[in-house]
């Protein structure tokens, strides 16, 4: 009894402990979408003007990017939750589509390319969504070790005790 006892708090440490590892990791990709949103407001301000005519695509990329923060701070709060993970990835998308949109219009425009300022924001856009790709395969990783970890025998008999549930992939 006691060596079950033993195995059951090691295995439960070991559990939490790639658990730590996702939020960790999950702390990375934050970082990376801290970056990217204080870039996103100035530029944002900085193309209304220019591209007064794609005010459109303008607003899709703020509600876009409204959205992704919204699903980031739930994520923040229980990155191990696969459905948080789930919701987060569908928003990055529908943002990535946005500013890919946005980014392609400003490209082509004289008046961007002038405008001050939107060079500088457009960098640290650009700069964290290079960080947030190596930040997410870090969460990826984690979160699959830890997936790995509560499917295996024994230990997946202490998922339903404790209430392990599989990590998102980002």
């Amino acid at each position: 009894m006691a060596v079950l006892v033993l195995w059951m708090v090691g295995a439960y440490n070991r559990l939490m402990g790639l658990r730590d590892a996702i939020k960790q990791a999950w702390a990375k990709v934050d970082d990376a979408l801290r970056q990217r949103a204080a870039a996103a407001d100035p530029l944002l301000g900085d193309l209304r003007a220019p591209l007064a005519a794609e005010q459109g695509a303008l607003d899709r990329l703020q509600a876009a990017h409204q959205e992704a923060a919204r699903a980031a701070a739930v994520m923040g709060a229980l990155p191990v939750v696969e459905a948080h993970a789930t919701a987060w990835v569908g928003t990055e998308a529908a943002l990535a589509a946005a500013a890919s949109r946005v980014f392609a219009l400003a490209e082509y425009s004289d008046e961007v390319r002038q405008a001050p300022g939107v060079q500088a924001h457009a960098t640290v856009w650009r700069e964290a969504q290079a960080r947030l790709v190596f930040a997410r395969q870090l969460f990826n990783e984690a979160a699959e070790e830890y997936n790995a970890a509560i499917a295996l025998f024994p230990t997946r008999l202490l998922v339903p005790i404790f209430r392990f549930g599989p990590a998102g992939r980002l």
